[in-house]
């Protein structure tokens, strides 16, 4: 027990290291900054009180920083986690914060579950094709959510789109003032990243919004929204809040989708990210993200993950050691206990020219062409999930996406079989060719499949092996399953047809493998009947294959009214009825 705590928490000595500890304090006070006006605008986009996403970026950074495997990933929110968050609707709920934070403590959950699970292998199914139209509709979603703060007009609709077009419809309804502070910020972003400023150039534009919204409207004006009039920020930090345990059944898919799509992105920043702790450990890092959530939701703040931008931010300032994240978490407590009454002044279309930025930064046309130029089938998906993510609550679009994933893998698992004919050479030689459309007579054909045997290839192996006719008469398949863990229902199936169809014209069919379980299988309730008979290999390559073919040949050779009979048994071995002929002999390949 005590092994498996270490191997997952993070020892002090980890956390600070005096030789990198100046470098790590500049980088992690650069990102507590730069983290005050994206946390308020994740809060924003989740649709929760802006100051949730202070208290989920400051508590995620801390939580996260003392258990992921990664040592530079930043835990923080993101834009797709924010939109699911504004999907769920938590205002209907009695107590919205309760909600709230049983939302980001159920998220935790299940990504610390899936890090004990070591679930981080199963992150691959999940295809291109899916993620990056998922990633792109996330992208237009963050835009088309941001444009009523933007414009200042409270567009109508179902969903984004659907407000975007009544916006459209609407014009005369922006708010000169508002959509002026909002397109100043965009500017200011655009103009200040490129400067020495770098990423803190972001808060410096925030900056300038909010001063020139704050002179309108003492103009006057007054029509531009600040965080003041939507949030309070305490001076102060908060107290945990316990779960409402009665919506924890409401709450259990999106929280699901939340660590799915958390999980997805934090794999990300483990594979973008040198770790000087050593190789990246993906089920390491689902603990480190599962952590930091539940340190979110007991101190009130949103769902948060691994965040690419965020820990590209304290790397490219220099971070060596986790001492960063801790240095940015306390910048954020200390702006917050100080310095609330001034994030109060923070204009909302400020905020939302930076989610703008954000949203349109996260379409990437690069991806997105070459996965148009993959295929129609990863295009179609790529489209499909992408309109879905568009016009769907994003936590069953979501699920929608791994559907399409696996059902993707398996289309092109199930493609990827072939299967080849093998011819022994009278020189020892083993030759490869395709395998005969038709049985002959008196004929042994031996075949080898390529690729994952499971229930989707079945029928594909079934359309590869030669057609039985009428003029199929004794003669011997060989089907060599080299490396099959196991049958599975389907494939046993088919096997049995096959081995039915040989038998009812005189003719065999031989299963050689090296796999102990797939021969049991075979045995169990006399898969291949009495024309079908099993060889076990051996580390040797070809010996059970080159010993089933010889006798086949043998059998062939014989008169018709001998027949042939074997019974597999354990141990490798098959025994001879003596009421049959003469193939297989007592001793089978090993």
């Amino acid at each position: 027990m005590l092994t498996w705590l270490r191997e997952r928490i993070t020892l002090p000595r980890q956390l600070f290291d005096r030789r990198t500890a100046r470098r790590d304090a500049a980088a992690g006070v650069v990102l507590g900054i730069e983290s005050v006006p994206d946390g308020l605008a994740s809060g924003l986009l989740a649709g929760v009180n802006p100051v949730a996403g202070l208290y989920g970026y400051l508590f995620g950074l801390a939580g996260g920083a003392l258990f992921t495997g990664s040592a530079a990933m930043a835990i923080q929110g993101t834009g797709a986690m924010a939109i699911i968050v504004a999907d769920v609707d938590l205002d209907a709920y009695e107590n919205p914060v309760r909600a709230l934070a049983t939302l980001s403590i159920l998220t935790g959950v299940v990504m610390i579950v899936a890090g004990v699970l070591r679930l981080g292998r199963l992150l691959r199914f999940v295809s291109k094709s899916v993620m990056t139209g998922f990633i792109s509709a996330v992208g237009i979603s963050i835009v088309l959510g941001q444009l009523d703060n933007f414009t200042g007009y409270d567009s109508q609709g179902s969903n984004r789109v659907a407000a975007a077009l009544d916006l459209l419809v609407h014009l005369r309804g922006v708010d000169l003032a508002s959509l002026v502070v909002g397109l100043t910020t965009v500017a200011g972003i655009l103009l200040l990243q490129r400067t020495r400023l770098g990423a803190t150039g972001l808060v410096a534009a925030v900056a300038i919004g909010s001063a020139l919204a704050a002179l309108l409207n003492a103009m006057g004006n007054d029509t531009v929204a600040l965080v003041a009039d939507v949030a309070d920020v305490p001076n102060s930090l908060p107290l945990p809040v316990f779960p409402d345990l009665s919506a924890t059944f409401d709450l259990l898919l999106p929280a699901a989708s939340l660590a799915f799509v958390g999980l997805v992105q934090g794999a990300g920043v483990s594979a973008g990210f040198p770790n000087p702790d050593g190789p990246a450990r993906p089920s390491r890092d689902f603990i480190g993200q599962g952590a930091g959530n539940i340190a979110s939701g007991l101190f009130r703040g949103v769902p948060v993950g691994g965040s690419m931008s965020a820990t590209s931010l304290v790397v490219s300032a220099g971070a060596q050691n986790r001492f960063a994240l801790l240095v940015a978490a306390g910048v954020m407590a200390v702006v917050i206990v100080l310095l609330g009454s001034v994030v109060e002044l923070v204009a909302m279309p400020a905020l939302a020219g930076l989610l703008i930025v954000v949203g349109v930064g996260t379409i990437k046309p690069a991806k997105l062409l070459a996965v148009a130029r993959t295929g129609p089938v990863p295009l179609t998906v790529m489209l499909t999930t992408f309109v879905l993510t568009l016009l769907m609550p994003l936590q069953y679009a979501v699920l929608v996406g791994v559907g399409l994933s696996v059902l993707l893998f398996v289309i092109g698992q199930s493609s990827r079989l072939v299967t080849r004919r093998i011819v022994f050479g009278d020189d020892h030689r083993v030759i490869e060719t395709n395998p005969p459309g038709r049985l002959g007579e008196r004929e042994v054909v031996v075949l080898q499949p390529y690729g994952p045997i499971f229930f989707a290839t079945a029928s594909a192996l079934s359309s590869q092996m030669p057609d039985v006719t009428g003029a199929s008469r004794r003669s011997v398949v060989i089907l060599r399953l080299r490396g099959a863990d196991e049958a599975g229902a389907t494939l046993l199936e088919v096997l049995a047809t096959y081995a039915t169809a040989l038998g009812e014209r005189g003719n065999k069919l031989v299963i050689v493998t090296d796999n102990e379980r797939l021969v049991r299988q075979l045995q169990i309730g006399g898969t291949l009947g009495a024309a079908g008979s099993v060889y076990q290999g051996s580390a040797v390559i070809w010996e059970a294959t080159r010993e089933a073919y010889d006798d086949a040949v043998a059998w062939v050779a014989q008169d018709d009214d001998e027949t042939m009979g074997a019974e597999p048994v354990s141990a490798g071995r098959t025994r001879r009825d003596p009421h049959e002929g003469d193939w297989p002999p007592d001793q089978m390949a090993l």
